[in-house]
């Protein structure tokens, strides 16, 4: 059968001319994400990177013009004379290039945090190339960093080869080649230059905690965006999946890349805080942690196009993090693994004025019993490979299950991290495969069947509470929660957990009421009932209805809804946690690693149910 797939993100949308910026603020779908999996930024269609934090992507920001415009700080280059503008991402990379059409001339900026071929340099090097493709074109740049998320402004320092900032711990460094002399004006850099057919200009900007910054020679940083390109391009060639959105899976994949330090196997949610899922609305959350849910999303989508050393990497990180908490498993993990557990407010205006910025997150001190089905869902997933636990990691492992067992009843704040406490359908589905899947480690000789008759008996007595409490026989579907008559787009996952038979009345009826109630407009969804009101249609629930679908044997239904989803990645491929039904306008945080974990999933799902990879 052939689907007709619209991969729109596959090619360079028309021109634009000039910036769509309304009070200092670029539209979320404007920007084009660069890293390296420890450093993020975000790059405007105008030129201008409005948001990066340093070294890592959970330090404080130096440009943060994203969430407050007057105070944030930013990294601005762009012709100097009215232009049109295209971009795309180098193929089979995290390096983005704009091109700007304009009336002298055309000049292509290529953009990119770069990695070393090693992957070990002390410091994090953003490097902005400028070519000359026809024409003369001026151009003009302004560097302006607000250190400690806006907070504090530092005069560089003139150093023989360029400019340094010292704020504090952290040094942020300077160097341009071929791009006019830089003039110190207050607290920033700016330059102004022309740049011709065959030229060529470059500024690296280097930031580090480290007790030496280096100062970079133009071949080494012609060599790392080099190296920077083989580094992705290799990291990609190992996806296995063949299939109708080939492009859009590698892209996703790409965009995990971004939010993943391939050494430690720690995976941020998403780049950004606070970019609100609705504007004027108070749901505004710092995204750059790993939370357990996202991990199990992470290693089970990796897992299937066979990328596996992240995969690995990825449950070890798990298994430590888990270690310090354990036998709780909190929801969400600093990305050195530590418990997060506080958040506060920062004083700036946020995204399109809506308040309020936050740093830090407070979902860690919830209770999410899903937590422990998604924490045993990785471990399963990954050592049905054959891969082999250590003693102590196993015996950890039944501590927390122990610990499921005593507490499996209690009310908690479910997948959707909710303030009012109650007996989640997605919750009890998570406690249900936590024990499905340590019983099955224990048949395999992974993990201690210290309590084995306890285990069975708190499995069956979980699936006896959700067949009986949170099913409804009027709506035909599971509920999302008891006592209550509303839906729940999670409850989808039921199938792919293996809780529900895929293609049983029960999974039959819970989709065919979720279409019928949480749909929006298009191939988008809300995440439950009630949310019309309050949020916008969240993206992975699109993905995760495709997934439901096709193992449904509703192949038509779930191609056509993927072809959909697909199509709203725009011109790079990349999608945030949510988007207006109506105007298709991204919301909530970006890059979303959620949404681009689902994509994948939702294809590789689709692949193995029509004969696929």
């Amino acid at each position: 059968m052939e689907h007709a797939t619209s991969q729109a993100h596959a090619t360079s949308p028309a021109p634009q001319t000039e910036s769509r910026r309304t009070d200092g603020y670029l539209p979320i779908e404007d920007y084009g994400a660069i890293g390296d999996g420890n450093a993020l930024a975000l790059v405007g269609l105008d030129g201008s990177i409005d948001w990066m934090c340093l070294p890592e992507l959970d330090a404080p920001s130096v440009f943060g013009a994203l969430l407050d415009p007057a105070e944030g700080g930013n990294f601005t280059l762009a012709p100097a004379i009215p232009y049109e503008v295209r971009r795309s991402y180098l193929p089979q990379t995290n390096i983005l290039q704009t091109e700007y059409t304009t009336a002298e001339g055309t000049v292509r900026v290529t953009d990119a945090v770069t990695i070393d071929g090693a992957q070990s340099v002390p410091f994090r090097e953003l490097a902005r190339s400028v070519e000359g493709l026809s024409g003369a074109v001026p151009m003009r740049w302004r560097l302006r960093p607000r250190f400690e998320y806006g907070q504090k402004s530092c005069t560089p320092v003139s150093v023989e080869d360029g400019f340094v900032y010292r704020p504090g711990g952290l040094q942020l460094g300077l160097t341009a080649w071929d791009a006019g002399a830089p003039q110190v004006v207050d607290d920033a850099v700016e330059g102004e230059f022309q740049i011709e057919l065959g030229g060529h200009a470059l500024l690296a900007l280097l930031g580090s905690d480290a007790a030496v910054l280096p100062t970079p020679a133009r071949a080494g940083v012609e060599r790392r965006l080099e190296a920077t390109a083989t580094v992705c391009r290799e990291w990609v060639s190992r996806c296995s999946y063949e299939g109708p959105w080939e492009e859009a899976v590698r892209r996703s994949l790409l965009a995990i890349r971004l939010l993943a330090d391939g050494r430690t196997g720690a995976i941020a949610a998403a780049g950004t805080t606070s970019l609100p899922e609705a504007i004027g609305k108070e749901r505004n959350y710092d995204y750059r942690f790993a939370w357990v849910r996202d991990l199990s999303f992470t290693v089970e989508a990796l897992l299937r196009v066979d990328v596996e050393e992240l995969a690995a990497n990825s449950v070890n990180w798990l298994l430590a993090a888990v270690g310090n908490t354990r036998p709780r498993i909190d929801p969400v993990y600093r990305l050195t693994g530590e418990p997060l557990r506080v958040q506060h407010q920062l004083p700036l205006a946020g995204y399109r004025g809506t308040a309020p910025v936050h740093v830090g997150n407070q979902a860690g001190t919830q209770l999410q019993l899903g937590g422990f089905g998604d924490f045993l869902e990785t471990l399963w997933e990954y050592l049905k490979r054959g891969h082999r636990l250590r003693p102590g990691a196993a015996e950890r492992i039944a501590d927390s299950v122990d610990l499921l067992c005593s507490i499996w009843r209690n009310a908690d704040a479910g997948l959707w991290e909710l303030g009012d406490y109650a007996q989640y359908t997605t919750s009890k589905i998570g406690c249900w495969t936590a024990l499905e899947r340590v019983l099955d480690l224990v048949a395999k000789g992974q993990v201690p069947g210290r309590h084995l008759a306890r285990w069975q008996a708190t499995r069956d007595s979980v699936r006896d509470f959700i067949e009986t409490n949170l099913w409804s026989d009027e709506r035909g579907s599971y509920l999302m929660k008891a006592g209550s008559e509303m839906l729940d787009c999670g409850t989808l996952l039921a199938a792919r957990r293996q809780y529900s038979d895929p293609r049983g009345a029960r999974m039959k009826g819970t989709i065919d009421a979720i279409q019928r109630e949480l749909h929006a407009t298009g191939p988008l969804y809300y995440r439950y009932s009630g949310m019309q009101e309050q949020e916008n249609a969240f993206l992975a629930c699109s993905f995760w209805m495709v997934e439901a679908l096709a193992l449904a044997g509703r192949i038509d239904e779930a191609a056509e809804l993927m072809d959909g989803m697909v199509s709203l990645g725009g011109g790079l491929g990349l999608y945030s946690e949510e988007m207006e039904p109506d105007s298709r306008a991204l919301r909530g945080n970006f890059p979303q690693a959620l949404t681009h974990l689902a994509l994948i999933s939702a294809a590789a799902i689709f692949s193995e149910q029509t004969g696929g990879n």
